[in-house]
Parts: structure tokens; sequence; C-alpha cells
């Protein structure tokens, strides 16, 4: 399911602050990931979104691409690029079309964030994404994934959040709010609906919606699919109590 179809147009009201320029999304994986690579390295950023990570990184120098499977979101990556006047790959392509578009062992960096890993349909979905990311690895070559932490979402159940206070973004606020529900089996597919309801200078409220599918996973489930596709758990930030991971997984140089 590519979704982010509606939500293409706001999902700057979804970004923190700390990661909302491209420079700031790409100094969060500077010291330890970025940085250890050359400074020609070619990275992937197969679920790009509105495109901070990927410009940040082409910023950088890097040889980029940017995938994603909202044709949006593919538009509004363009977009920022030119904005900030650097050069990078788009592509519009689910995982599973990866490999059909890129050529295997070709890329010293893989990033799966933004919890993009959820909307991959059940174990066998997943499982089909991971590996398509595993065959775009070169020797040495790592996979950065960050995932919520399914376990807590799950335990807290059917619920609505709503953000505790207002989004600024181009000088318009809004109030965000999602809805969760939650299956009785994690390996059902569940159902998150964003809205972005922004406040127009007149008090009138415009609101953005989206429903979107979601099969959560295990952290542990995570690690053996990784597993299975050929890659090994470098580090991890995952803490039972916390609510969100990183995960870094390599490839053995040969």
């Amino acid at each position: 399911m590519a979704g982010y179809g509606a939500l293409s147009d706001v999902y700057e009201w979804l970004i923190g602050d700390d990661k909302l320029t491209p420079a700031q999304a790409a100094a969060v994986y500077c010291s330890e990931v970025v940085g250890s690579v050359p400074p020609d390295a070619r990275v992937l950023d197969c679920a790009c979104g509105t495109g901070q990570l990927a410009v940040g990184l082409a910023g950088l120098g890097l040889d980029v691409v940017a995938a994603d499977a909202s044709d949006g979101m593919v538009r509004r990556t363009e977009e920022l690029a030119s904005e900030q006047g650097v050069s990078l790959h788009t592509l519009h392509a689910s995982w599973d079309e990866l490999p059909d578009h890129l050529a295997d062992a070709t890329f010293d960096l893989v990033f799966c964030v933004g919890n993009s890993l959820g909307h991959a349909e059940g174990a066998a979905g997943r499982l089909t994404a991971l590996g398509a990311m595993s065959r775009l690895l070169g020797p040495g070559g790592r996979l950065v994934i960050t995932s919520r932490n399914w376990e807590l979402v799950r335990s807290a159940g059917s619920r609505v959040d709503v953000r505790d206070r207002l989004v600024r973004r181009h000088g318009r606020d809004a109030v965000v709010s999602y809805y969760w529900h939650i299956e009785q089996r994690w390996e059902q597919e569940h159902v998150l609906e964003i809205v972005v309801a922004r406040i127009e200078p007149d008090g009138a409220v415009q609101a953005c919606a989206e429903r979107l599918s979601l099969w959560p996973y295990r952290y542990d489930d995570l690690v053996v699919q990784l597993g299975n596709v050929g890659l090994t758990v470098q580090s991890t930030t995952f803490d039972p109590a916390t609510d969100g991971y990183t995960v870094v997984a390599g490839r053995s140089a040969s």
C-alpha cells in the first residue's frame, strides 16, 4: 500500500522540529553512519518522504538516490532538492520494485527511516522489502532502519492521540491527531488515520486526513528477518521502555 497521497502536501507538520531541515535530518546520522563512508559514497533512501534526509545527504556530496512508493512524496523531494540547489536521483518505486531499477550490490548505505517499514504487508511483505534492500548493499554496506516500538503501540490499544501543542509551519498553525485502530493479533492489518487540521488566518480550519495500513512487528522478529536476508545487527538503540529505535545492520565485507 503506497499511501501518503493526501498527506504528502502537509507532511512537514508531521516532522519533528529537530529534523525539519535537510541539514538537521542528515546530522542525525553523520557521526555514527555517514561519517564512516567515503565522501562520494552511494546512498539510497528508499522511503524518502518529502526528502529532508535525502537532500541533506546529497548536500554533503554523497551520490543519493531517493525512492518512495508515493508519487506525491517523490514530487516533494524533487522540489526540495531544487530549492536547496542539490543534485540527486529520484525514483517512484515500492520496496519490491527497487531491484528492477537499481543494480545489486551498488550502495554503501541504504536508509529505511521514518517508521516506514510498518507499511510492508505482513511478515512476507516485510521480508520481501528487507530482501530487496539487502540485495542493493555492496560488501561492507549497511542498512539503517528506524522504527516505532510496536510492542508499546499495541499495548496502548485503539485510541486517539492529539498533539498537546500547535505545530507551526510556513507561518501557519495546525493541530495534528492520530487515530490508532489496534487489532487483536499481530499479523492482522492495523489502521492509523492521521489528521492535520490547519488553522487559517481567519480562524477557519482546513483538515487533511488519510488512513494508512500498518502491519506491526516485534523487535526480535525484525532481527530474525534481517538475518534471513543476510544482514547482521551492528548497533541498536532498542529499549523495551522507549517509543522508537534505530537499527544499523550490515553485510560482511568480502
